[in-house]
């Protein structure tokens, strides 16, 4: 017998992100390579909405979003990671739809 699937639907002000895992080393933009192994605690990360509650105004589903990584939950669903947190911990929004933008572009 197999297990029945159920879609998720998130509540509130909600938002599922799929995180953008760092491809190891960075350059700075004067050129300097800044290995994999440096951790900084206050770096923001990139992550794809997923999955949105009823009342989240600002985000849609496939928007990159900026958010600090220490502020979330994380779920795996079916063998990829999550995370969970409130519409109002993330920091930025970039979407193909400007309303207000600040002039700069992925």
């Amino acid at each position: 017998m197999s297990a029945a699937k159920f879609e998720i639907q998130m509540l509130h002000d909600r938002v599922m992100i799929r995180s953008e895992k760092d491809a190891g080393e960075r350059r700075s933009s004067g050129g300097i390579v800044i290995p994999a192994t440096v951790e900084q605690s206050n770096r923001l990360q990139w992550g794809e909405v997923c999955g949105v509650g009823h009342h989240v105004r600002t985000v849609k589903v496939g928007d990159r979003v900026l958010y600090h990584p220490d502020d979330q939950f994380e779920v795996d669903v079916q063998g990829e990671s999550y995370l969970v947190m409130r519409e109002r911990d993330l920091h930025a929004v970039a979407n193909e739809r400007p309303e207000h933008g600040t002039g700069l572009y992925l």
